[in-house]
C-alpha cells in the first residue's frame, strides 16, 4: 500500500511517500480504507525527534482518520463492510485499572496511532474494532477525521475535566489552532460565552465569525486587563490553554476565584512559575488533560450529529504532498485543520 512514513528524524527529508507493507488483519481487528486524515503537532514531533516515544522505523505518521470499512469479523454486531467510519487514535490495553473502569485515556499501556504503532497516513489501517465508530453522516471526510484528536481532546477538557456550564464564560488561548477552534465550537454549541486570544487580528475576526463573543490580541493588548474589562472585574470561569509557559501567569490572573484552568499542551515551554500563593488564596483548580476515552468519543460523535457541528478545515493536500502539509502546520499560519486526501476522492 502507499503510505507517508518517517525513515529517521530531522526535517522533511526523512518523510517519504511510497510502498509500505500492509499486515494481515487479525481476528477482532477492522481494516479501514482511509479516505482522509488530518495533521497534528505530534506528527511534527515524531518527524523531528520522537524522543520519549517508543517506536520503530520506518513509522507511518498520522493519528486520526475517516474511511470505509473494508473487512471486519462477520460476527461484529456494529460494523459491516462498506460502512463509513471514524477512528479513535488511542489503543488501550483493556486490562489495566483505568481501562477496567472505562477511562481508556488513562491506560498505562496505551498505544497511539502514528506514535507507538503505524498511523493513518496510509491507504489502509487496521485497528481493534473498539476503536472504530460510525461517521456522522453530515460531515465530509476531512471534517470527520478532525474529530478524532482535536474535538475529542477539547471535549474531555471542557466537559469531563472543567465541567463548563452554559451560563459560564471560557477564555480560549491561541485561536486558529485545531484544538482551540474545537473548544470554541463546542463551548458555543452549549451556549457558553467564549473569549478568544490570538496574536493576529485576522484570526480573531474569523473566530468572531464562528461565534466567539470577544477577541483579544495577545500581541497588542494586555490580556488580563481586557478579560477583566469584559467580565466587569470578575474574571472567567474556565481557561482553556495549550500554550504553556508564555501565557501561564496570564491564565491564572484571568480566572475568577475558584475558577478552573485546563491544559493539554506546552508549546512554549513546560516549566512556568507556579504562582502557588495565587493558586491557594484564590482556590483555583488546574486540570491536565490528553485526548479522550472511547466513551467520550461516543458522546462527542452523538453531540456532533445532533448539533450539526462541522470542524474547520484550513487546507487539504493529497498524500503525495505531505511535505507541503507539514510545512503548512509548522508555519502556524493555519486556521483550522490541515488535512490529507488519501483515497476515494
Amino acid at each position: 500500500m502507499k503510505a507517508a512514513f518517517i525513515t529517521g528524524h530531522g526535517g522533511n527529508e526523512v518523510v517519504q511517500v511510497g510502498a509500505h507493507r500492509l499486515p494481515e488483519r487479525a481476528p477482532g481487528e477492522v481494516r479501514v480504507r482511509v479516505q482522509a486524515a488530518t495533521l497534528n503537532q505530534v506528527d511534527l514531533y515524531m518527524r523531528n525527534s520522537g524522543a520519549g516515544i517508543t517506536h520503530r522505523l520506518p513509522q507511518i505518521l498520522g493519528l486520526d482518520a475517516a474511511g470505509v470499512v473494508e473487512a471486519c469479523d462477520a460476527a461484529d454486531p456494529l460494523l459491516r463492510p462498506g460502512q463509513e467510519v471514524v477512528i479513535h487514535p488511542g489503543v488501550g490495553c483493556g486490562r489495566c485499572e483505568f481501562c477496567q473502569r472505562g477511562d481508556s485515556a488513562l491506560c498505562t499501556r496505551i498505544q497511539f496511532l502514528g506514535e507507538h504503532r503505524d498511523g493513518t497516513f496510509a491507504q489502509w489501517i487496521q485497528v481493534p474494532a473498539a476503536q472504530v465508530f460510525p461517521k456522522p453522516p453530515h460531515l465530509g471526510w476531512a471534517q470527520a477525521a478532525a474529530l478524532g484528536v482535536n474535538h475529542l481532546t477539547a471535549w474531555r477538557m471542557l466537559f469531563s475535566k472543567a465541567r463548563l456550564q452554559p451560563w459560564e464564560t471560557v477564555l480560549v488561548f491561541g485561536i486558529g489552532g485545531g484544538v482551540s477552534l474545537a473548544a470554541l465550537q463546542l463551548a458555543k454549541a452549549i451556549g457558553a460565552r467564549v473569549l478568544v486570544t490570538s496574536r493576529e487580528d485576522t484570526k480573531l475576526e474569523r473566530a468572531r465569525a464562528l461565534g466567539a463573543d470577544q477577541g483579544i490580541n495577545g500581541k497588542t493588548q494586555d490580556v488580563v486587563k481586557e478579560v477583566m474589562a469584559l467580565t466587569d472585574g470578575r474574571g472567567v470561569d474556565v481557561v482553556f490553554e495549550n500554550v504553556g509557559a508564555a501565557v501561564w501567569s496570564t491564565t491564572l490572573k484571568s480566572l475568577v476565584r475558584g475558577g478552573r484552568l485546563v491544559t493539554c499542551g506546552a508549546t512554549t515551554g513546560d516549566q512556568p512559575g507556579a504562582d502557588l500563593r495565587r493558586l491557594f488564596v484564590r482556590q483555583l483548580q488546574i486540570f491536565g488533560s490528553s485526548l479522550g476515552s472511547l466513551g467520550e468519543f461516543h458522546a462527542l460523535l452523538g453531540f456532533v450529529e445532533r448539533t450539526g457541528l462541522r470542524p474547520v478545515i484550513d487546507s487539504e493536500f493529497p498524500l503525495e504532498e505531505v511535505h507541503a502539509a507539514l510545512e503548512r502546520l509548522e508555519s502556524g499560519a493555519q486556521f483550522g485543520k490541515v488535512a490529507l486526501h488519501i483515497g476515494g476522492h
